[in-house]
């Protein structure tokens, strides 16, 4: 039973998987959103639609759109984690509150997957980079 409450692997490498996922989910959502990579629609319809049917503001548009494929690749490369993941974390919330909220909490319209990628964010943010990344190599940034 002691393996049920011991520690397994480690707290580098688990933080190197979420930061991956985080960053690979979020820079393909924004690559939809860019590029119209993915089955996206790409930038320009993607804000109007979003100030059409949702009524944000182009500005805010842009911000949460770079917000997503920015972040989202530098997240996976371990370059300015902590502001990545804030960026990222900012979106999520707008995205749980504004937009998916009153779809319940199962998807397709819920809260379930922003929520998670919320968290997932806010643990990226608090716990910073970890050793396997850019921010360790080139700033000397420290986790554990």
């Amino acid at each position: 039973m002691k393996f049920l409450i011991k520690s397994f692997g480690n707290y580098s490498f688990q933080i190197f998987l979420l930061r991956l996922i985080l960053g690979t989910v979020m820079f393909a959502h924004g690559s939809q959103k860019i590029m119209g990579w993915f089955g996206g629609r790409g930038l320009e319809a993607t804000i109007a639609t979003w100030g059409d049917k949702l009524a944000i503001p182009p500005m805010l548009g842009y911000l949460a759109i770079f917000a997503e494929f920015f972040g989202g690749f530098f997240l996976i490369i371990g370059l300015l984690t902590r502001f990545s993941a804030i960026g990222t974390a900012i979106t999520m919330a707008v995205a749980v509150f504004a937009v998916h909220w009153s779809g319940g909490f199962f998807m397709p319209k819920g809260i379930e997957f922003a929520l998670t990628l919320l968290i997932i964010s806010i643990v990226m943010f608090l716990s910073g980079p970890g050793k396997y990344s850019l921010d360790e190599k080139f700033f000397n940034i420290k986790s554990e």
